[in-house]
């Protein structure tokens, strides 16, 4: 039987062998937050980091901190620090645009190379940006289509026509994770490659590229990374493959030499070659503070934790909030689930507001989902004690039902 105390979830953070890592973020004294697979927290050194970059660096060395501070490596530097989180080598990661537009690169990418194929395969239901820039790239196409199947249906719907199988690997609304290594072959044995979005993936979940022969992958670095909101993203070329592809967005940080200002565009070789424009120093800036987080964190612990966390929330709802119109969404089974679980509720919308102005901030999909996300890096097991315990309160009470609890709100 589950101990649902509070005197165990203090045991449970005594024990924990990645906690000293909370102290590394500015976190609001008595807030908890459980939204970190949004928006991930404020790093203490961030403020120092920027506030250096702009008074010192471009303050004081102007234009020549391309160089001197090495504001021109900086794409190549930061993927470098992403790769260990997600099984890639070095020269196989940059930082650069944002998910949506390195999505857009690896989409025509492969179509372009690929020119006697032509589906790009999803999941009914997948991030809708994902969806929205495949269907973007086969517009401007106009000769491939996209075709999307259930989860349980995918592997049996890649052949000989899909180009590419676009999917999440942890999915934003129910937090299942795909099985990458058996994906990635059953596309393989049809001549297909596949684009991972480790959106909800990276620095929450054990992910390994190139031990599962992954190909291309893109990721955002707000959420688990803590690079700020807007974050440039990264993505992912395997290096097999880095020699073939050329992305469709052919800007001049993407040439193979760009200071000779030429008139006409050869592609950088290698992972250069998916850049584009000038990169954002500051935001740069504010991402490396983020994954300076990581550092001496021993990473099996972290993703262990992440995944405990989550099974700790489920025993405590099974526990404390049975009888009360939960249904969970997410996979109980933590090792095919990433680091948040979802719950529907009829009403889950008034629910989370009345959490928010409590002091326990999640977060609603839509139609009726209620999501809860656990930064490892930062979240206490007494936090989720204190979510649930403040979710069964408000059911109980009745508090979810004030009026200003269901008014509408442009981000959710």
């Amino acid at each position: 039987m589950t101990d649902c105390s509070l005197a165990e979830a203090e045991r449970r953070d005594r024990a924990d062998s990645v906690g000293h890592a909370r102290a590394r973020f500015d976190l609001p004294e008595g807030l908890i937050y459980l939204d970190g697979n949004s928006l991930g927290a404020l790093p203490r050194h961030t403020a120092a980091t920027v506030l250096n970059v702009i008074a010192a660096q471009w303050g004081q060395s102007l234009i020549t901190s391309w160089n001197r501070h090495a504001w021109i490596g900086l794409p190549q530097r930061l993927g470098a620090r992403i790769a260990p989180l997600i099984g890639a080598d070095p020269g196989e990661v940059i930082v650069a645009d944002t998910t949506s537009a390195n999505l857009f690169k690896l989409i025509a990418a492969v179509l372009g190379a690929r020119p006697d194929r032509h589906v790009v395969l999803s999941e009914t239901g997948n991030f809708p940006t994902d969806l929205y820039m495949a269907q973007g790239v086969i517009a401007m196409r106009g000769d491939c289509s996209l075709k999307t199947v259930a989860g349980s249906e995918l592997i049996a719907a890649i052949d000989e026509h899909v180009a590419v199988v676009l999917l999440t690997h942890v999915h934003y609304k129910s937090g299942r994770v795909y099985d990458m290594a058996a994906i990635t072959a059953a596309a393989h044995a049809k001549g297909a490659l596949v684009i991972w979005d480790l959106s909800h993936s990276t620095g929450a979940v054990a992910v390994d590229l190139n031990g599962c022969d992954a190909d291309l992958a893109v990721g955002c670095c707000y959420k688990y990374l803590n690079g700020g909101p807007g974050a440039p993203a990264f993505l992912y070329v395997a290096r097999r493959l880095q020699p073939e592809l050329n992305s469709p967005m052919s800007g001049w940080m993407g040439h193979a030499a760009p200071f000779a200002f030429e008139d006409g565009y050869r592609p950088a070789p290698g992972i250069d070659r998916f850049l584009c424009g000038t990169p954002s120093v500051l935001a740069m800036a504010g991402l490396e503070a983020g994954l300076a987080t990581f550092d001496d964190v021993d990473r099996d612990a972290l993703f262990a934790k992440g995944r405990a966390l989550g099974d700790y929330c489920i025993e405590l709802m099974d526990g404390r909030c049975a009888g009360r119109g939960f249904t969970v969404v997410s996979p109980r089974d933590g090792s095919v689930r990433g680091s948040h679980v979802s719950y529907s509720h009829a009403q889950s919308w008034p629910l989370c507001r009345a959490l928010i102005a409590r002091g326990v901030i999640g977060d609603f999909r839509a139609p009726d989902t209620l999501r809860l996300g656990f930064a490892p890096l930062y979240t206490r097991f007494v936090d989720v004690w204190r979510a649930v315990d403040a979710v069964r309160d408000i059911i109980d009470s009745g508090t979810w039902d004030n009026p200003a609890y269901h008014a509408s709100a442009t981000v959710t």
